[in-house]
């Protein structure tokens, strides 16, 4: 797993958004994007991080931050995380983790004695031009958002 080095363009990708809609990572040029990794949507651990994010929505704005969720779930199972928690963010499928391969974060995981290839979760913020400028990997589900906006407070005020 090789990840991106910061201060470089961020990797590019065009994908299906939780609606089947055709999404770009151009698309979100003038804004601060915090791109987050997760493995499975309606999972406990994913959905905490999600329901976070939806919480803090208006935080996000002030930051001129939006949220972009990426897991391996086709669309169809997006959409139904994303009606049930009522999430109020874009949630991106990446079936093929082609995008997880070229942001480093697809790879061997070991859970209860099993090994196998999945996303590590993993985030990373892009700033409003398109460059990678943290990784953000030492976080706990429930305060990622935290951790997300007060670098972004911090670090790029």
């Amino acid at each position: 797993m090789i990840r991106p080095d910061i201060g470089k363009q961020a990797p590019k990708f065009t994908t299906l958004d939780d609606n089947g809609n055709s999404v770009s990572l151009k698309d979100y040029r003038g804004q601060i994007v915090l791109l987050y990794f997760y493995p499975k949507a309606m999972t406990p651990g994913c959905t905490t991080q999600a329901c976070a994010l939806r919480d803090h929505q208006k935080e996000l704005k002030k930051l001129n931050m939006v949220a972009l969720g990426i897991s391996p779930d086709a669309h169809a199972r997006l959409k139904r995380f994303k009606d049930r928690d009522e999430l109020n963010f874009t949630l991106l499928s990446d079936e093929d983790h082609s995008i997880a391969d070229s942001y480093g974060v697809w790879g061997l995981k070991k859970f209860m004695g099993r090994e196998y290839d999945g996303i590590h979760r993993t985030s990373f913020i892009i700033n409003e031009k398109g460059v990678l400028v943290k990784i953000l990997d030492k976080f706990k589900t429930k305060n990622h958002h935290e951790v997300a906006m007060e670098y972004v407070s911090q670090e790029m005020a």
